[in-house]
């Protein structure tokens, strides 16, 4: 059963904390609302980057909306640690790809990696427990 009733009005607490939280919020959401839509527009070098790993235009498009949809719902308060860390699994992922698969630096993923788990762990309270 879910316990939304014992989720803090707003957390995390501490204005530094708040503030620090929204900084890392609005970065990471500019970020991926940027390389979401030069995946969903087809920019050349993005359609060059997933013809290396090798799955398909379609994954471009996926990992396009989820950047997208992610970007967003890291704004919210109820989505916003939920969102951080899967964006951080993503990104995890698009490290180890980038290591792996097609080369390149893969520090910009682990940047996003590190800003959206940070902002996922400084928001777990809104983590909805099951009880």
């Amino acid at each position: 059963m879910m316990n939304i009733s014992s989720l803090p009005e707003q957390s995390p607490t501490g204005r530094f904390t708040r503030g620090l939280s929204w900084v890392l919020r609005l970065i990471a959401a500019a970020a991926f609302l940027a390389a979401g839509i030069a995946k969903l527009m087809g920019v050349p070098m993005m359609v060059g980057v997933f013809d290396q790993i090798g799955v398909g235009q379609w994954f471009r498009l996926v990992t396009g909306v989820i950047e997208v949809v992610g970007a967003l719902t890291l704004l919210l308060p109820i989505t916003v640690a939920i969102s951080g860390a899967l964006l951080a699994a993503m990104m995890l992922v698009a490290a180890g790809i980038h290591l792996f698969v097609i080369g390149g630096s893969p520090v910009p993923a682990i940047v996003l990696m590190l800003i959206t788990a940070t902002v996922a762990w400084l928001n777990r309270q809104h983590f909805i427990r099951l009880d």
